[in-house]
């Protein structure tokens, strides 16, 4: 049997490509960074991210809030081999810098900074 990796569609506004969390409000590097490198990557309107023992699959959309583009997504996965979901959004903070926030349903909430991946 053939395993095919389906290709992801290319994003076709500023937030796509591959984001590296360098900064967290409620956890410290030493844990985001547990496992592999933190990070966001947006694919068109869908994505996954991981930092430390959180990971998931983004489904989202680029909206206008007040005279500012974001990215404003909802997203599934795991926390801890647990499921878990919630929201968030992100949007330029720089050329090649975003800041954003991650929500847990009826849980934590932490800002976060990243870069754009070389």
């Amino acid at each position: 049997m053939t395993v095919r990796r389906f290709k992801k569609e290319a994003a076709n506004h500023k937030f796509g490509g591959l984001w590296h969390i360098y900064e967290m409000e409620m956890w410290d590097e030493d844990y985001f960074n547990m496992e592999t490198q933190a990070y966001v990557e947006i694919a068109s309107n869908s994505g996954e991210f991981q930092f430390g023992l959180v990971s998931g699959s983004i489904d989202g959309y680029v909206e206008t809030v007040g005279d500012r583009e974001r990215f404003t997504f909802t997203w599934d996965g795991q926390d801890e081999m647990d499921e878990a979901s919630g929201s968030g959004w992100m949007e330029l903070a720089g050329k090649n810098e975003v800041r954003g926030l991650i929500d847990f349903h009826m849980g934590d909430r932490s800002t976060f900074k990243a870069k754009k991946a070389d």
